[in-house]
C-alpha cells in the first residue's frame, strides 16, 4: 500500500513535468486576474458663495470677535455671548439643535468659535424665522434680514439705562451715584452701559426699538425707510461679503464710486445745519461727526464740573471711558487702562455717554438712521446744558419723521402703528401716490362728515419720501395732477382750464392735495341743517379744519374752506402781484423741499423781507387806527383776538364760557376743563373760523381779504359790534 502511494506520487510529478515542458515550448504571458473597475474619486460639493464669505468679517476666525475667549479659564464662549460669537451658539438660540428657542443653553468651547458659518444662517429654523426681539423687548416682524438683526441689535437700550438708574435709586441726575450692595453683601458699582458693536438694526429702527437713550418728553424718528428694494440689511449689503452694494447706490446718488463716498451723501430731505458749522453741503457722516465732537466736549466739561474728575474716551480700549488724571483732555497711553476706568458717573452723564457710544459703535449710522442719531446727540448736548442755539434737531415738515404728523399713531391700542384710511393720503409716504394713481377723491356724507375714498389703511411712515411726489416710473418727474377736489366738493387747478373747460395740470396741485383742510362750508351746513342757531345741542360736535389749509385759504370762496355766511360775498383766488410777475403758486413762494418761504423774493417788490411787516393798503380793517406801523398780519391778528373775545361773551349766556388751547385736542374747553360740549350752531361756526386762522399761520399772506371777511362776519353773527371795522 505504501509502495502504491509512492508510485502515484511519482506519476503525478512526471505528468506535471510534461505539462511544464509542453507549456514551455510556446512562451505565453502568465495569466493574471482582470482588474476590477475603479470609481472616480468623489468630488466635494461646491459650496455656494464660499469665496465671498471667506472675505467677510464673519469668516475672520482669527479676529477678536471669535478669539476673545481663547485665554479664558475655562476657555469657552459664555452663554451671554455665544449667540453671536459662535455658530453653535446661534443655532442653539434659534432652536435649530432641538433646544428651546430664544435662549442659549450652554457655553461653547472657544476652539469651536470658528466664525459665522454657513449653517448658522442656512438651516430649517432660519427659513421660517420672521421676527426678532430687541434688547428693549420690542419684537419686529420682517423678512430674511431678521437673521442679521438677531446680532446687529446691540445689547442695551433706553430701558436698560433707566433700569440701572432706578436700581440705584439715583434720583439726583447730577449726583455721582454711590455703590449699592447685592444679595451677598458685595458692592455693586454704577457703571457705564455699552450698547456693543455694530448695532445697525437698532439705528435703523430708531424709536421703534429704542436702541439709543431717548429722553422723556421728546419724539424721535422711527424706522429709516429707504427706497423699495433697498430698505433692509440684505437690500443694501451683500449677505456673504457683507460689503455695501455701492454700484446700486450710484443709481440714485451722484459721485459714489466707493463705500467711502457714501459719507458725503446728503439728500434734500436733510438740509438743516445739524452741527451748526454753516456747511449744509457736507454729507450726513460729517454732520454727525460734528455733533459727536460737541457732545464729547460737553461731557468732558460736565464731568469736570459735576463729578470733579476729567473724562476721556478711547474707542479701542475697554471700558472706553477713563479718568483724565493729568487734566490735559487727551487720552494718553498711561491713562488708557482698566484700572483707570472712569467711575464717577451721574445719571445725566451716563445717558449722554451711552448715546455718544451708540453713535460711534455703528460705523454706518450715517446711512442706517442718521436723523435718529442726530436727535440722540442733540438731546444729549442739551441735557448736559450745552448751547444748542446754532444746532438743528428736526427737519422740514415733510421729512420730520419724529413729529406728530407722522408719529401720532405709534403705540395706539387701535392704531398700533397703522394710519387709518382717512389720514393716509397726507400722513404716509405712500398715501398720496396711491390716491393719485387710484383715482381717490373727497366726499361729504349726509351728516356732514368729510371722507376720503380710494385708500386703505397703511403702516405709519417716517416722513415723506422722494416717491411721495416724484413718480418712480418716470423719476424725477412729479405726479401729474390735473385738478384737486376740496372738502367742499369744489374742484380747482393752478393750471387753469383750456378752451374746452378741461383742467390743466400744475405742480402746485400736488401741494393742494394735502394743504386743503378737511372741512368746509358745505360740511358745516350739512351737520347743522335744521338746527336753531342759538339753541345748545349736545349732538353738535366741533369740526376741525385741520392743519395748514393754505390751499383753501388761497382759493378762498372758490373752494369754501372757511365758513362763509349766507348772503355775504367773499374773495376767491388771491392773485398775488401783477400778471407779468405773479408769484401765486406754492412753489413760487416756498422752497419745495425745506418749505420755508423765499423771503428774498419779497424784497423784489416790498421794502422788507419780513412778511408780517408788509402792508399794501392804508385801509384800517381792524379799526385800531394803526395803518403806518402795523402789517396786514397785525390786522388779521387783532380781528382774530376780537372774535375770540366775542365767542367768550356769547358763550357765557349760551351754555358756559368757552376757552381755547391751540396745542390740546379738542382745542375748545368748557368751565370744567373738558372738551366744550355746549355748542350752538352759531358758536360752532365762529369757532370753526377762529380755528381756521390759528391753523393756517400764513393766512395773512395767502389771502388776507378773504380771512378778514370771514373774521368780521363771525364777530357780527355772534352779535358783536363791527362798526369800527372795514370789511374788504
Amino acid at each position: 500500500m505504501k509502495l502504491k502511494n509512492i508510485l502515484i506520487s511519482i506519476g503525478a510529478i512526471l505528468i506535471f513535468g510534461v505539462i511544464l515542458a509542453a507549456c514551455g515550448s510556446t512562451p505565453t504571458s502568465a495569466p493574471t486576474d482582470a482588474p476590477e473597475p475603479t470609481e472616480a474619486p468623489a468630488l466635494l460639493p461646491e459650496t455656494p458663495y464660499l469665496a465671498d464669505w471667506q472675505s467677510s468679517g464673519h469668516a475672520d476666525v482669527a479676529g477678536e470677535p471669535f478669539r476673545h475667549w481663547d485665554a479664558e479659564d475655562p476657555a469657552e464662549v459664555p452663554t451671554a455671548c455665544a449667540k453671536c460669537h459662535s455658530t453653535a451658539g446661534y443655532e442653539d438660540f434659534l432652536g435649530a439643535d432641538g433646544s428651546e428657542v430664544g435662549k442659549v443653553d450652554g457655553a461653547v468651547p472657544a476652539s469651536e468659535a470658528q466664525g459665522v458659518q454657513c449653517v448658522a444662517c442656512h438651516n430649517p429654523a432660519t427659513v421660517s424665522k420672521t421676527t426678532v426681539t430687541f434688547p428693549s423687548g420690542v419684537t419686529i416682524t420682517a423678512g430674511s434680514d431678521v437673521r442679521c438683526m438677531e446680532c446687529h441689535q446691540g445689547r442695551e437700550s433706553k430701558l436698560s439705562v433707566d433700569a440701572q438708574i432706578e436700581r440705584f435709586a439715583a434720583t439726583d441726575a447730577d449726583a455721582v451715584v454711590a455703590p449699592i450692595k447685592d444679595d451677598q453683601g458685595n458692592d455693586v458699582f454704577f457703571g457705564f452701559r455699552n450698547v456693543h458693536y455694530y448695532a445697525a438694526a437698532a439705528t435703523l429702527y430708531g424709536n421703534k426699538t429704542m436702541g439709543g437713550y431717548q429722553y422723556d418728553g421728546l419724539t424721535y424718528d422711527s424706522k429709516n425707510d429707504h427706497v423699495e428694494g433697498y430698505d433692509t440689511c440684505i437690500g443694501c449689503h451683500d449677505s456673504h461679503t457683507l460689503e455695501v452694494k455701492v454700484q446700486d447706490c450710484a443709481t440714485c446718488h451722484e459721485n459714489v464710486d466707493t463705500a467711502e463716498d457714501l459719507k458725503s451723501v446728503r439728500m434734500v430731505s436733510s438740509m438743516s445745519d445739524y452741527d451748526g458749522d454753516g456747511d449744509v453741503q457736507e454729507g450726513m457722516y460729517f454732520e454727525i461727526e460734528g455733533l459727536q465732537k460737541i457732545l464729547y466736549a460737553e461731557m468732558q466739561k460736565y464731568a469736570a464740573d459735576k463729578a470733579g474728575i476729567g473724562l476721556l474716551y478711547e474707542a479701542s480700549a475697554y471700558p472706553y471711558f477713563f479718568q483724565d488724571t493729568n487734566k490735559n483732555g487727551a487720552a494718553d497711553e498711561d491713562e488708557v487702562a482698566f484700572s483707570n476706568a472712569f467711575s464717577s458717573w451721574t445719571p445725566r452723564l451716563l445717558k449722554a455717554a451711552y448715546n455718544y457710544q451708540v453713535s460711534l459703535k455703528d460705523t454706518g449710522a450715517y446711512a442706517h438712521g442718521n436723523k435718529y442719531i442726530v436727535q440722540l446727540l442733540y438731546d444729549s448736548i442739551a441735557d448736559l446744558g450745552g448751547d444748542v442755539s446754532k444746532l438743528a434737531r428736526d427737519d422740514a415738515g415733510h421729512f420730520a419723521g419724529n413729529t406728530e404728523a407722522f408719529r401720532h399713531w405709534d403705540g395706539e391700542e387701535e392704531g398700533n402703528g397703522t394710519v387709518p384710511y382717512g389720514c393716509v393720503k397726507c400722513h404716509t409716504a405712500g398715501g398720496l401716490p396711491e390716491y393719485i394713481t387710484n383715482g381717490g377723491t373727497t366726499v361729504i356724507t349726509s351728516n356732514g362728515t368729510t371722507q376720503i375714498v380710494g385708500l386703505s389703511a397703511m403702516p405709519a411712515s417716517n416722513g415723506f419720501q422722494c416717491a411721495t411726489c416724484h413718480n418712480e416710473e418716470s423719476f424725477p418727474d412729479r405726479y401729474t395732477v390735473n385738478s384737486v377736489t376740496f372738502p367742499s366738493g369744489k374742484s380747482v387747478s393752478y393750471g387753469g382750464q383750456d378752451a374746452d373747460g378741461n383742467f390743466l395740470p400744475d405742480d402746485s396741485n400736488l401741494c393742494l392735495s394735502c394743504h386743503q383742510g378737511r372741512e368746509s362750508t358745505a360740511s358745516m351746513n350739512n351737520a347743522l341743517r335744521g338746527k336753531d342757531l342759538d339753541t345748545v345741542d349736545a349732538k353738535i360736535r366741533f369740526k376741525n379744519i385741520h392743519y395748514f389749509a393754505a390751499g383753501a385759504t388761497l382759493f378762498g370762496a372758490d373752494v369754501q374752506g372757511a365758513y362763509m355766511y349766507e348772503g355775504k360775498e367773499y374773495a376767491g383766488l388771491n392773485v398775488h402781484a401783477k400778471p407779468e410777475g405773479r408769484v401765486n403758486k406754492c412753489q413760487d413762494c416756498h422752497d419745495v423741499h425745506d418749505l420755508e418761504p423765499k423771503l428774498e423774493a419779497c424784497e423784489t417788490c416790498h421794502a422788507t423781507n419780513d412778511p408780517t411787516a408788509i402792508r399794501e393798503t392804508d385801509v384800517d380793517y381792524d379799526g385800531d387806527g394803526n395803518v403806518e406801523e402795523e402789517g396786514i398780519a397785525g390786522e388779521v391778528s387783532t380781528l382774530a383776538d376780537a372774535l375770540y373775545a366775542q365767542m367768550q361773551t356769547y358763550s357765557e349766556t349760551h351754555g358756559g364760557t368757552i376757552t381755547y388751547d391751540s396745542h390740546a385736542y379738542p382745542y375748545f374747553f368748557g368751565p370744567d376743563g373738558k372738551g366744550y360740549a355746549a355748542w350752538t350752531p352759531r358758536l360752532v361756526k365762529a369757532a370753526f373760523n377762529y380755528q381756521y386762522v390759528q391753523k393756517d399761520p400764513g393766512a395773512y399772506v395767502h389771502n388776507p381779504k378773504f380771512v378778514i371777511q370771514f373774521l368780521i362776519d363771525s364777530i357780527e353773527d355772534l352779535g358783536g359790534d363791527v362798526s369800527a371795522y372795514t370789511r374788504p
